[in-house]
């Protein structure tokens, strides 16, 4: 595996997490724990989907977004956790790099494209805010949006990965880190420094005008909102940006602290522990904040499960 012959690395190894003698355990109980309920949180989400299709009530821009996301999600989390979980029960631990490619464009695809919808998601909080005319605005523009969103995120990494796959692998096949990523994977291929530095720019360039554009869009909603006249209304759009907010600064906060960091390296457990926060703690905790804590989606889904069209579909 890790001869000279540029052809030999056909396969990586994880060490991000320990095997189960030497401490996996740890990692695995708690992390099977975590992804039982993420399992059972994409069945919510699934619900969620079909509530917001069946109840006409929650056919408007915001619900849409949230349905959207609710459904990447189910993929974005099954993008890495699965294989994480057979890494620690596994002796081997490995992946092609067929797989290792795949696992990283699809990852980060669906990253990116929550990544988009939580960018444009503050153009709905504005325009609610400030025209009377919201759903005729947002209605054709949420779909144009998410679609953009989408497309944005799956057409972006492709050039890049197709230049990764390209890349010749001919040294060491450990990667650092507990499912495949560009910086771990980069610094296995015998090429150019220079190269893998400007890539990490790049990344990171995109993750700060990002984080530049939905923080001076809540700012400035936060401005609007202080001339809102009802106090009802104040406090019920304070408390919707408030909590886009909170995803907003763990999703991206937690990527900040991965991708920003340049030369700074940390130890293997913070390198784990960031990776887990973005990679199964925020999307755990994305139904708190986008579904549960909403009345209304509660409300759809008990109407959702004792309603007869969930056991006459085959019917419809």
């Amino acid at each position: 595996m890790e001869s000279g012959n540029l052809s030999a690395v056909t396969e990586f190894i994880f060490t991000g997490f320990p095997k189960l003698q030497d401490g996996g355990l740890l990692y695995l109980f708690p992390l099977l724990f975590i992804y039982m309920f993420i399992v059972i949180r994409n069945l919510m989400n699934l619900m969620i989907f079909f509530a917001i299709r069946l109840d006409t009530h929650l056919h408007n821009p915001m619900y849409n977004f949230i349905s959207i996301f609710s459904f990447l999600e189910i993929w974005y989390t099954t993008a890495t956790i699965p294989k994480m979980l057979s890494n620690l029960i596994s002796n081997q631990n490995t992946i092609s790099f067929i797989g290792c490619l795949l696992q990283m464009y699809f990852f980060h695809s669906l990253g990116n494209t929550e990544g988009g919808l939580l960018t444009v998601m503050p153009i709905d909080r504005y325009v609610a805010i400030n025209t009377l005319h919201y759903l005729t605005i947002m209605t054709p523009l949420c779909a144009q949006l998410s679609a953009g969103s989408c497309i944005f995120g799956f057409l972006i990494l492709l050039p890049e990965i197709l230049w990764i796959s390209t890349l010749p692998f001919c040294g060491p096949n450990q990667i650092h880190q507990i499912f495949c990523d560009f910086t771990p994977l980069l610094n296995l291929a015998c090429t150019d420094a220079f190269v893998i530095l400007v890539q990490g720019v790049i990344h990171a360039l995109a993750i700060l005008i990002t984080c530049l554009i939905i923080s001076l869009s809540y700012i400035r909603i936060i401005i609007v909102i202080q001339g809102i006249p009802s106090a009802e209304g104040h406090k019920k759009t304070l408390f919707t940006c408030a909590v886009h907010t909170a995803d907003f600064l763990l999703f991206f906060g937690s990527v900040a602290l991965m991708y920003l960091r340049f030369t700074a390296i940390y130890i293997p457990f913070w390198d784990t522990i960031i990776a887990l926060t973005f990679s199964v703690l925020a999307p755990f905790f994305n139904l708190i904040i986008y579904s549960l804590r909403n009345k209304d989606m509660k409300d759809a889904i008990k109407k959702l499960l004792c309603s007869p069209k969930v056991f006459n579909i085959s019917g419809m």
